[in-house]
């Protein structure tokens, strides 16, 4: 297969700091394209100092597109390259944490694309890798950057009182491809593009898991904190596959999440908060849209309906920009640390256990191994 779609040359006028980190793209493929490429292009604070993509013919596209100082078909090269000073890596989940070790080994910071890896161990030895050098490593978590949910983070920390019960959903859409086939850049694809062995797609279950939950599981998170237990049930009808998880929060909260990909209507992802004090709905979008969520949060002492208004709504970008900040000028980081990319694989796999198990309630804190 050959490259698809034509050289298009990306003109953004952005007025950049006077200090910018200087990173180095790990990836070609269709997260980068669609995303962190462009994020990196964008921010005001990152210099785009090179790509790197064992397929040389694809890496020349996104070369003739984004104009980086340098391109490199070997990892380890780039990461010789003393002017970088941290790696974005968009691959595949499989090698997520292979080539986040490399980075922090070669004294690079690292923003990796969710899920943090596939495997507990090899997510918690690159911890202590990180740790021992100092140096941080985010996941690509993009939705913490979501200025409704940071509205509504803000709203349950100061005003909704005790919560009892949080309830998510993440339902992707059978239209989704279209949508996404509209708002997208041109995307390109090379037969020379290094895959994981075996088929990510030969078991759905896992699949799905692994990309979706990731957000599902981070969100919640980041909203009500730890997660201790889930009870999971699935059903699977023609090509649609739907979850609902019961969760305990170490809070005391009880919670409800929905996960089915993919509905026959819009995209529905979203969330409702029930507290002592106040309640919070929120509607979020089909990503690619980049539209802010829209929340809003209820006050019965003060009798308030507080809704945020919040137009920038590239989450890639955002997150990239705090990535920089906190490496720069010591900002505190807000966006999904080592410790929440672990927390999420482990739901995501006892959520696994759990269904591999009748629905019986998995406790996060026994799981161990991959998914």
């Amino acid at each position: 297969m050959g490259l698809k779609g034509e050289v298009t040359n990306m003109k953004v006028n952005v007025k950049k700091e006077d200090r910018c980190l200087k990173v180095g793209v790990l990836g070609c493929g269709t997260i980068c394209q669609a995303a962190h490429l462009e994020a990196a292009i964008k921010a005001k604070n990152i210099e785009l100092v090179a790509i790197c993509d064992v397929a040389e013919d694809l890496l020349r596209k996104m070369e003739a597109i984004y104009s980086p100082s340098k391109v490199y078909t070997d990892y380890d090269e780039m990461l010789n390259d003393k002017e970088i000073e941290a790696v974005i890596i968009g691959i595949g989940d499989q090698f997520h944490v292979a080539c986040a070790k490399q980075a922090i080994m070669a004294g690079k910071h690292v923003l990796v694309e969710k899920p943090l890896g596939v495997n507990i161990e090899e997510c918690e030895e690159l911890k202590a890798i990180a740790e021992e050098k100092g140096l941080l490593v985010q996941v690509g978590n993009m939705k913490r950057f979501d200025g409704g949910l940071q509205f509504a983070k803000k709203f349950i920390e100061e005003e909704i009182g005790e919560i009892a019960t949080f309830k998510a959903w993440y339902c992707d859409s059978t239209g989704r491809y279209e949508v996404c086939d509209n708002v997208m850049p041109p995307l390109y694809s090379s037969s020379n593009m290094k895959k994981p062995p075996g088929n990510p797609k030969a078991d759905f279950e896992r699949y799905y898991l692994l990309g979706h939950a990731s957000h599902l599981f981070d969100t919640a998170r980041f909203l009500m904190g730890n997660i201790i237990s889930v009870e999971t049930k699935h059903v699977v009808r023609g090509n649609m596959y739907s979850w609902l998880i019961a969760c305990e929060f170490e809070n005391g909260a009880i919670g409800n999440l929905d996960l089915t990909i993919a509905i026959r209507a819009d995209w529905h992802e979203g969330f409702h908060i029930y507290g002592t004090n106040g309640t919070v709905f929120a509607k979020t979008f089909n990503p690619w849209i980049f539209r802010t969520s829209e929340v809003e949060c209820c006050n019965e002492t003060t009798r308030e309906i507080k809704k945020p208004y919040e137009p920038d709504g590239h989450f890639f970008r955002r997150q990239l920009e705090h990535f920089a900040e906190v490496i720069l000028y010591g900002k505190e980081q807000t966006g999904a640390n080592l410790d929440d990319g672990i927390a999420a694989l482990r739901a995501i796999i006892a959520t696994y256990e759990s269904l591999q198990n009748n629905g019986q309630k998995t406790y996060l804190k026994n799981v161990k191994g991959g998914i």
